[in-house]
């Protein structure tokens, strides 16, 4: 159980705003000098970590796409429509856009949503949008605000929406660790089926939230 030192060292690392990197890294070796590896085989594992999770730099190629269809006017195209959609308030899109990334999730289709491909170049700026037709000029705290609120929506969607698909890593991971370490036999399309409840939980609570939004908006215009 010392292995979990490991634990309260990202969480100290976090809470103090060290760099995410740094902080993962010592928190790696921590737990592999506990649990009595060699720095030969720490290494070794952060090897086959990393080439295990390769996919993780896609984004490097997906960065240059969204750089060129901003450029060419997609945030201002995503801004246009939602001027023509008078009764979508910034709350009401976030909440669907809650759902959308949630069910997606649930179906395996993590790659449709994200931070990079759809945050930041078509929500925000939609939600950015529908706050304006109702508020005017926003000031920063407002844009700031929205665009949190943009990203939780799709941090929440996918954390919660993805362990309902039987073949993410997650669900994968829970069955080896119990198999392997406490010999029971779990089977994934259980897990699967218990994150039912919860995910519907997490979208009711962050959903409200999306929804309180506009009242928290009008409370900063007014303010």
């Amino acid at each position: 159980m010392w292995v979990l030192v490991a634990v309260a060292v990202v969480v100290v690392g976090f809470a103090l705003r060290l760099n995410s990197m740094l902080v993962v890294t010592v928190a790696g070796i921590a737990a592999g000098l506990i649990a009595g590896l060699s720095p030969v085989k720490i290494v070794d594992a952060f090897g086959t970590g990393f080439a295990g999770s390769r996919s993780v730099t896609v984004f490097i190629f997906v960065l240059p796409v969204i750089g060129l269809i901003e450029r060419y006017g997609l945030q201002h195209r995503a801004r246009t429509l939602i001027t023509r959609l008078s009764a979508l308030t910034p709350g009401r899109l976030l909440a669907a856009y809650l759902l959308i990334r949630q069910v997606t999730a649930a179906l395996g289709l993590l790659a449709i949503g994200g931070h990079a491909q759809a945050i930041r170049p078509i929500v925000a700026p939609m939600s950015e949008a529908a706050a304006e037709r109702r508020h005017g000029d926003l000031s920063r705290p407002a844009r700031e605000r929205i665009r949190s609120y943009a990203a939780s929506a799709d941090n929440v969607g996918a954390f919660f929406g993805e362990d309902i698909f039987v073949a993410v890593g997650s669900i994968l991971l829970i069955t080896g660790f119990v198999d392997t370490t406490y010999g029971l036999k779990l089977d994934a399309l259980d897990v699967a089926l218990w994150a039912i409840p919860t995910a519907v939980c997490a979208f009711v609570i962050h959903g409200w939230r999306m929804l309180r939004l506009d009242r928290r908006l009008d409370e900063l215009v007014r303010s």
